[in-house]
This record gives structure tokens, sequence and C-alpha cells, in this order.
């Protein structure tokens, strides 16, 4: 994979080469968004009744897992949600990839608009017992990305200056540093590449438990909403990674100690459902 990056306003977006879309690659993911609500055994949770409204694609997904103190995790998450524990512990997720695919239910990808870089913060949460995520902020390299979903989904979304380059394979090279004044300055500079074979986690696992989330929740004028997602399982290999430059928990005061837990994925493509009130904060 080749990424070309330019610069726009404050940050470097990605641009959609012509050689993939002869190829058929943003086509592809759009079938595959919409193919994969036929394999539904997996989800912890029912498919909502209603239709899906947003499709995307995740390419070159790191996963870098860190335990962290509970306490320091429950202080930066509304009352309302319960902390999802593994074994008593709280884990903090960081984890950078590539959108391509965005695009509305019956409509073709946007050039250039529906594909930029996109790096996450984010701990595990439950409501009403149903098990998700909790954003502590989202990065993207996209200012109309940023925009739409602060609007639609209520995410705590930063434009970010940011670049990925694949070009060096089998490692990917990514950078991203925060220029939205809405958020605390925040920057990841980081090389990874996945090593060995595919698979999926284990149901029950740690792996399992931290990737196989299918729901998302925020909290708005005091209201907790959730938003369902679907995909297939996960398809993970083990993964080597460079953090450079890692300062994303900064913002929370927690302080990402010791070697992460890595996964890598190549892709994933992913369908997803407005936000519905399901409760009050």
């Amino acid at each position: 994979m080749r990424w070309i990056a330019r610069r726009a306003a404050r940050s470097l977006v990605p641009v959609v080469d012509a050689a993939d879309a002869l190829a058929g690659v943003v086509s592809g993911a759009t079938r595959r968004q919409r193919s994969g609500i036929q394999r539904i055994a997996h989800r912890p949770l029912p498919l909502p009744d209603a239709p899906w409204v947003l499709g995307q694609s995740w390419l070159a997904l790191l996963f870098a897992h860190w335990r962290v103190p509970a306490e320091q995790v429950r202080s930066h998450v509304p009352a309302a949600l319960e902390l999802d524990l593994f074994d008593g512990e709280a884990w903090l997720s960081v984890t950078p990839f590539e959108v391509r695919g965005t695009r509305a239910r019956g409509v073709p990808p946007p050039p250039v608009l529906s594909r930029f870089p996109e790096l996450n913060v984010r701990t595990y949460v439950t409501h009403a017992r149903r098990p998700g995520i909790w954003f502590f902020s989202l990065d993207a390299g996209s200012a109309l990305a940023v925009a739409a979903a602060r609007t639609a989904y209520r995410l705590p979304y930063f434009r970010a200056r940011m670049d990925i380059d694949a070009g060096h394979e089998p490692w990917i090279d990514y950078r991203s540093e925060r220029v939205d004044r809405r958020g605390a300055p925040a920057t990841l500079r980081a090389r990874y590449r996945p090593l060995g074979g595919h698979r999926h986690a284990e149901p029950g696992s740690l792996e399992a438990w931290l990737v196989e989330r299918y729901r998302l929740y925020t909290v708005h004028r005091g209201e907790v909403f959730a938003a369902d997602i679907h995909h297939r399982p996960w398809t993970l290999q083990d993964a080597h990674a460079d953090l450079r430059v890692n300062t994303m928990a900064d913002p929370l005061g927690i302080q990402l100690e010791g070697e992460p837990l890595l996964q890598y994925a190549a892709q994933q493509d992913v369908v997803f459902w407005p936000p519905a009130r399901v409760g009050r904060a």
C-alpha cells in the first residue's frame, strides 16, 4: 500500500491514488462494508432494528493497550457509565490507522474526502450491562470528518496534522500532532509492522475483550447515548512497534508505563448506526 500526502491548511491529508480507484479498492471496500452485516453470530449484542447509516474501512491499524489504574480512568469517565474491567484491571488503548471508503448508506465514497488518518484513545465501559467503548479523544486529519463526527455523534474529535507512510513495507510510519485548540496538545510518532500469521481472538480471552466491541457511548447534556457498529470478527496479527513519541494520554494525567500489548489488523470494514438515547447521566 502507498499513501500520498499533501498539505491542506494546517494538516497533511492523504490523497486517493487513482490506481486504487482503477483497481477497484474503494468499491471493494464498499462491498465488504455492506456484506459484513450478514455475519452476526459473534456479536455480544443484537443488531439495532433501524438500518445502518455510515460505512468505513480501517486500514493498517495498530492496537496498543496498557493496563492503567482504574481510579485514574474513573475520574475521566461519566458516572453514568461503569468501568469495564478485565480480571479487576482497567485498560487504555491507543489506535492509529487510516480511514478509507467513508460514505453514507447508499452513496459511493466521495473522492479525497473519504480517506484520512485517524488516531483514537479509548477505554472500556458498560451501561445497563452492555459493553462498549468510551473515547477520551479521536484525532483526524480531515476537518470535515472532525466537524461531522462532533455534530452527529458528539464525540471528542480533534483536528491534527497527520501523515502515514507505508513506503518501506512492511513498516508503517505514522505521525500525528494535534493542532485543534479545543484539545490539549498530544503527539504520536510511531513505526510499526505486523508479525506472524493471522488469527481471530479466542472467545473469553483478554485479546477478544479488548477488540471485539460493538458499541460506543457518549454523554451529552445530561443524557447517555449509544451508537452501535458492526464488522466481521477482527483478523489480527502480532505486531512490533517503536513508539518514539507518545503523549496521547498526557491530557488525562495518565502515565502509560511498560510495554503495551500490541495487535495489528490489515483491514476492517465497518458500518455505523446513529446514536440513540439510552439513559440519563
